[in-house]
């Protein structure tokens, strides 16, 4: 094999000689010292930079400028309090800075606060590793200019991220990532960001007290709190909060899944560490079906989503667990019987089912549909609650604006207990949903690949040769999200219209997957008439999925 070039080698000894990290300067020594024979890996770690955008960054631990570690981290920090600087807010109010459990998920606030400090902000760091929506309401809380959160969420355990918020409590969009981009890559050697070392101000547990209080306040109040339930934090943080706010809230405690309780980066008993991946709710419905409980709650590892499953006789093992669209659309008839704020909207995204917008009209409220992600459902103007079907529920936005594994918890357990008092169930209310406006059943076609080209070649195929049909049904409109569509921003995506159905291809925003969302609406006449509407929506599901498959070549 060929020696590594001149140029990697020298770009290779500046990063090492500025990296403040041990064993990530161990690492790439040794990858240097490897590339004598073989100069991929190590030509790979400096094949461009990790790429800050709306989602902040997120990638591999590793060393480099493509994985996630200190120096990366340090740059971002700089380009961030260059951009605060710059833009007249660096004494407009704090920065606050939290984080999960993850590997190096401290280190790397602890850096951010420095960096902060050493710009001339004001850096606050939440007091211990916490639920991401805890950092969402503290910068809205605090009147903060921004924040940061420290987590990958529901990535796999060697990843890690770095999740931008502006002062209104919504992760940035553009322009401002390419603004703040733009900035870190304006960050000369790391040896001149200046650090204050130790800087930043711990806050105590007031701030998580005060989110605890707003979080029993989405109650009503003197409602019903008899529902009992079992809880996975899926080894991430989402355990102690969750309990303490359903003590305040007064519910029963919840039954912890205790191999899967406590924050480990390692994740030991799950492949994935995210509630919609096979295998990952397996110890929570074992736990289920041995202590009986009303509902089975999922938090991911920073507890901004929420999966929840129900008791169903006719699930194999005795357990269905809902789809986000079930649940989103379940709260969303909860909020309204209680009544939303005036000009109240509901807001989902373009891969979420339709049945908001039917929810909405049928309430006279307000409806927004807008692209993928909460940093775009939270702007919806006059959002009174958003959901998006990937497990995220806003149903506060006043005081988290952003999704919220922890509040959508509490509602839906207040919704469980409100039905059980009238000796009914969460079941009972989706049939109910489903008479009044259709069986809207979704699925999802989900491609996990290792070389990121196959996701760019199915999209390229499906754009060349856009499918005429699909489950035998016309494709009557097809869309071109990256030319923007009804309105929407441009985004990689495309959305197909058929006659009882849709589809919405995209690559995921976070990790490497094409993701394939389908809906299928079938009319019901009344109840006598849902097993049969929903098989035949299931018939339409399945007929879709593998033509869209063989025509994407997947």
């Amino acid at each position: 094999m060929s020696a590594p070039s001149d140029d990697l080698n020298r770009r290779a000894a500046a990063w090492l000689a500025e990296d403040p990290d041990p064993e990530t300067r161990a690492e790439l020594a040794a990858l240097i010292q490897a590339a004598e024979t073989d100069p991929a890996p190590l030509a790979e770690r400096f094949a461009g930079t990790l790429t800050f955008g709306t989602a902040g960054l997120r990638g591999e631990l590793g060393a480099g400028p493509t994985r996630m570690n200190r120096a990366v981290v340090i740059r971002a920090a700089a380009g961030l309090a260059a951009h605060l600087r710059d833009t007249g807010q660096a004494e407009a109010g704090p920065v606050v800075i939290g984080y999960d459990a993850r590997h190096n998920s401290a280190r790397f606030a602890r850096d951010t606060a420095e960096v902060m400090a050493g710009a001339g902000l004001t850096a606050l760091l939440l007091p211990r590793p916490l639920p991401t929506p805890v950092l969402a309401f503290a910068v809205r809380h605090l009147g903060a200019v921004a924040g940061v959160e420290v987590t990958a969420s529901h990535n796999p355990p060697r990843d890690n991220g770095y999740k931008v918020y502006l002062g209104d409590g919504s992760q940035i969009v553009e322009p401002a990532d390419a603004e703040i981009a733009a900035r870190i890559a304006a960050v000369g050697a790391l040896d001149s960001v200046p650090r204050t070392e130790g800087g930043g101000t711990v806050l105590d547990e007031a701030v998580v007290e005060a989110y605890l209080d707003r979080a029993a306040g989405v109650l009503a109040a003197g409602s019903a709190r008899s529902a009992t339930t079992v809880h996975t934090a899926l080894h991430g943080v989402g355990a102690a909060p969750l309990a303490a706010a359903f003590a305040r809230a007064g519910f029963p405690a919840p039954v912890p899944v205790a191999e899967q309780a406590e924050p480990d980066p390692d994740f030991p008993t799950v492949a994935f560490p995210n509630p919609e991946e096979p295998g990952a709710m397996d110890l929570a419905l074992a736990t289920a079906r041995r202590v009986c409980p009303d509902l089975v709650l999922a938090n991911d590892p920073d507890a901004d989503r929420l999966a929840a499953a129900v008791p169903d006789e006719a699930a194999e093992g005795g357990w269905r667990m809902l789809r986000g669209d079930e649940t989103g659309a379940l709260l969303a008839a909860h909020l309204v019987r209680r009544g939303l704020p005036e000009g109240g909207v509901l807001a989902t995204s373009v891969v979420s089912s339709s049945l908001l917008s039917k929810i909405a009209e049928a309430a006279g409220a307000g409806y927004a549909e807008t692209l993928t992600g909460f940093k775009w459902i939270s702007r919806a103007e006059g959002l009174a609650y958003g959901y998006e079907e990937a497990l995220g529920y806003c149903v506060d936005p006043d005081g988290v604006r952003d999704k919220d594994g922890i509040t959508a918890a509490l509602l839906l357990t207040e919704l469980a207990s409100e039905l059980k008092a009238d000796g009914r169930t969460l079941l009972d209310l989706l049939d109910e949903l489903a008479v009044r406006h259709g069986v809207h059943a979704t699925s999802q076609l989900s491609v996990r690949v290792e070389d990121l080209s196959v996701i760019a070649r199915a999209m390229e195929r499906l754009r060349s040769a856009p499918p005429e049909r699909l489950g035998g049904l016309p494709v009557v409109r097809t869309e071109d999200l990256s030319a923007g569509a009804g309105g929407l921003p441009p985004t990689d995506g495309l959305r197909y219209t058929l006659d009882g159905a849709r589809v919405v291809v995209r690559p995921s925003g976070t990790e490497p997957k094409l993701k394939c969302y389908l809906e299928a609406v079938v009319p019901v006449g009344g109840p006598e008439g849902l097993p049969e509407a929903r098989a035949a929506a299931a018939r339409t599901l399945a007929a879709v999925e593998a033509d869209l498959a063989e025509a994407a070549g997947l």
